[in-house]
This record gives C-alpha cells, sequence and structure tokens, in this order.
C-alpha cells in the first residue's frame, strides 16, 4: 500500500525492514514476552493472521511461519506470496489523511437525505451513483431494486466497501433496513466513503409498495444442490471464498473465483451458463451475484449457508482437509 503514496516503498523493500525488526528487535526478546496482535483475524492488513487475542513470543517462535530460521530473500519471498493487494481505500485513506477530509457533520447531512421512491429512482437516473443494498443477504434474494449490490452492513461492509468500489469518491444510494441509514453513512464515511447522497425512505419496502420494478434471486439448500447434482454431474459450482479456503477443502470440481478478484476474472464466468454460487456462510455468494447481476448476468443461484452446509450435510465430494498456511 505504501508505494501508491510513496513510489520507492516497494513491498520488497518493506518486507526486507520487517525481517530487520522482527531479528534484530523482536526475537532477541525472552520467550516470556506476552504479545498481542495490531489486527484480528482476517483484517485485510496482514495475512493469515491467527483469531488469538495473545501468545508468548516463545510460542510465536516455534508456530509461526515468518519467525523460522531462514535468510532474508526466503523470508521476503515467503512474506509476499499468496499477498493480496490492498483494498482500493486504503492509500485513499492515507492522503486523506494527509491532504484532509469532508466534515462528518456535512457527510451525514448530505447522507442521510430522505427520498421516496420517485425521488429515489430520479436521482439514480440522473446520476451514476451506485445503489447500496445493506439488507440481509437472505432478505435482499427475495426482493430488490434491479442493479443494486448487496454489501450487508451485519457482514464485513467497510472492507467488502473499500475492496469492491474501486472510486472513493463513487456517489451512493443507499437501501437500509428502517433506523440504520446513519449507521451505514457513518461506517462508509470510516473508510473514506463520503458520497452518500440519500437513502430511500421507507426501505426497499416503500418501493415494492410503491409499484416500482424489482427483482430477485433463487436460494437453495445445500441438500437441493446435492438433489440437482445427482441428477446432473455437470453443474457448474462457483466458489468464491479466498484462495486458501478454497485449497483448504472444496467441492471436487467446484471452479474458485474469489470475490476479492471478482473485476478480473470475471471473464471465468459465462453468461451463457448457469452457476450454483456458494462462500463460506452465505454472505459473500450474494455481493458477488448481486454485483454480476448488475452487470447483466442472470442464471446464479445462491446456495444457503455457504460451504458450512455444504459440509454438513455429508452429501457432498470434499477435497481433503489442508490445514491453511500462509496462503490468502
Amino acid at each position: 500500500m505504501a508505494q501508491k503514496v510513496v513510489a520507492d516503498l516497494t513491498q520488497e523493500k518493506l518486507a526486507g525492514h520487517l525481517y530487520e525488526s522482527l531479528h534484530h528487535k523482536i526475537l532477541p526478546l525472552p520467550d516470556t514476552i506476552i504479545v498481542y496482535p495490531a489486527h484480528g483475524a482476517g483484517s485485510a492488513c496482514g495475512k493469515n493472521m491467527s483469531k488469538e487475542t495473545s501468545d508468548s513470543l516463545g510460542n510465536q517462535k516455534k508456530t509461526n511461519y515468518a519467525l523460522q530460521p531462514m535468510s532474508k530473500e526466503e523470508f521476503i519471498e515467503k512474506v509476499l506470496d499468496g499477498l493480496m493487494p490492498p483494498p482500493q481505500y486504503f492509500p485513499e485513506n492515507v492522503m486523506m489523511n494527509i491532504e484532509g477530509y469532508e466534515s462528518i457533520d456535512n457527510v451525514l447531512q448530505q447522507g442521510l437525505r430522505s427520498l421516496n421512491p420517485d425521488e429515489f429512482e430520479e436521482v439514480a437516473n440522473q446520476t451514476d451513483a451506485l445503489l447500496l443494498d445493506t439488507r440481509d443477504a437472505q432478505t435482499f434474494a427475495k426482493g430488490f431494486i434491479p442493479n443494486s449490490i448487496n454489501i450487508g452492513i451485519d457482514g464485513g461492509f467497510a472492507p467488502w466497501v473499500g475492496t469492491l468500489v474501486p472510486d472513493i469518491k463513487q456517489q451512493i444510494l443507499i437501501i437500509a433496513e428502517k433506523g440504520r441509514e446513519e449507521e451505514v453513512v457513518t461506517r462508509l464515511a470510516r473508510v473514506g466513503y463520503d458520497h452518500a447522497i440519500g437513502f430511500l425512505e421507507g426501505g426497499f419496502e416503500a418501493w415494492q409498495q410503491a409499484g416500482k420494478e424489482t427483482d430477485s434471486i433463487e436460494s437453495i439448500s445445500a441438500e437441493e444442490l446435492a438433489y440437482r447434482l445427482g441428477k446432473d454431474a455437470d453443474l457448474n459450482i462457483l466458489d468464491v471464498r479466498k484462495k486458501s479456503e478454497h485449497f483448504s477443502e472444496h467441492i471436487i470440481d467446484a471452479e474458485n473465483v474469489p470475490l476479492d478478484y471478482i473485476n478480473h476474472m470475471l471473464w471465468q464466468v459465462d453468461k451463457n451458463k448457469t452457476y450454483y454460487v456458494h462462500c463460506a456462510g452465505g454472505y459473500r455468494s450474494m455481493v458477488f451475484i448481486s454485483i454480476l447481476k448488475a452487470r447483466g448476468y442472470e442464471n446464479l443461484i445462491d446456495i444457503k449457508g455457504g460451504f458450512k452446509a455444504i459440509k454438513s450435510s455429508e452429501k457432498f465430494n470434499i477435497s481433503p482437509y489442508v490445514c491453511p498456511s500462509t496462503m490468502l
């Protein structure tokens, strides 16, 4: 990320600095030292981070791949292997912190502009605003405004917006659960998305009651998928989890198209084919499907409960489990 702000700070240089810090500052310390993580599991600020909230330095020396004996060159190679690019908003936030940003009062005033269905439709048609639906994935599947994108407020909301919406100045129109509009605008602003321009008063229900056009997504159980797979072994199954999750265990013959890389891997998805899409639990698959629906893909079916439900059903041919190590 840093090289997007300071050009000569390459990933290799930064990894080299990390090696020097670990070997000259950290490793010489006593094994009894207690260490605390700067970021938690799943954070985009590192790779394959533990969910533990503390550990001894001695145990980290035994178990952490980055602390095993190796040369500086080997360390740099291991640390950078499989490292994903930072979310789009990271370097943008750095520049905002340097150059300044919009007052939160102004951001809230603009974002909390209440629009009835007719007004919402008019603003959507007159601007290039992104229609962001922050409701639960399964609620979204039952009915939504055409071309809207589902990124649920109760999941990894801000990081996924930052990963999937490249332009931090993108205008955004919000569809949210009643009473949560301010939360959405605030959480967008925390990662630099200051250009929310209003929300749908009364939410999707008001849009529906106004007789406006709606769309829906078929969402089936893991058991139903197994039944259909039994009748047609050539079904196309898309696994949109991270590469490391897919590598760890997956449905045999499922194709891995990580949500993180959706803007670079769409060529792998054929508009003329039907796909059964799953992630780990059902959040990311709906994000993935909603983005493709907005881009003209129609034959996409969601698997409720994701891989967790698939594995629990014991009805699928699953690859042998491999413990995730350093892959993302």
